[in-house]
């Protein structure tokens, strides 16, 4: 994980663009060049126990600089960069505060596992895993990238509970109206259960 940046006081942050899928390499570039840069990234799940790094904001670079001192750097020299973010042919600036709380909100991504998708309980979901593609309704929360999930399936015209992978859960982008999950809801809303229905229900039966 990137080191915190430590700047002069007349030093301000500004944003520069790079071309597609170059962050890294225009990064690299301008940091053998002595460039103060804050390059956000995050660790992304991609399997069991297997983690890739990525830009958190992909296409952007974060550069600290002092224009009080020197002419505006001409960045699009450098391998992977296009220019600086401008509005009205201004190239505006970030508070210092924006830059601590990017690496605050980064300490805390990583802290939790990475940037994964947390299903709540009583969201409807796809399982999918070899053969098998059906519509589920999460019973509890995963802890982390490496749980496994609780789940309502909807397997054979029957709803019965199952524990699946967390990398094998999708949400749902259509949920069919015909489906029993949908049809028979389990929650009022927001992970609140009905009457005899929830994770304990489950648990019992």
């Amino acid at each position: 994980m990137q080191d915190r940046v430590v700047c002069r006081m007349t030093e301000r942050w500004y944003v520069i663009r790079t071309k597609p899928n170059s962050d890294g390499l225009a990064a690299s570039a301008m940091e053998r060049e002595g460039f103060k840069l804050f390059f956000p990234r995050v660790n992304v799940p991609t399997g069991e126990h297997r983690r890739k790094t990525v830009p958190l904001f992909p296409g952007c670079l974060f550069l600290r600089c002092d224009f009080r001192a020197h002419t505006l750097p001409i960045v699009s020299r450098f391998p992977g960069v296009l220019g600086w973010v401008r509005f009205d042919g201004n190239v505006p600036h970030l508070p210092d505060e924006v830059i601590a709380e990017l690496q605050n909100r980064i300490d805390a991504i990583h802290g939790s596992g990475g940037l994964w998708q947390k299903f709540r309980a009583g969201q409807l979901v796809r399982v999918s895993h070899g053969k098998l593609d059906a519509l589920a309704i999460v019973l509890d929360e995963p802890a982390s990238p490496e749980a496994r999930v609780r789940v309502l399936l909807e397997f054979m015209g029957r709803q019965v509970p199952a524990t699946v992978p967390w990398r094998n859960l999708s949400l749902d982008p259509a949920p069919s109206d015909e489906s029993p999950l949908k049809r028979n809801r389990r929650t009022r809303g927001r992970g609140r259960w009905i009457r005899e229905f929830g994770p304990k229900a489950v648990t019992q039966t």
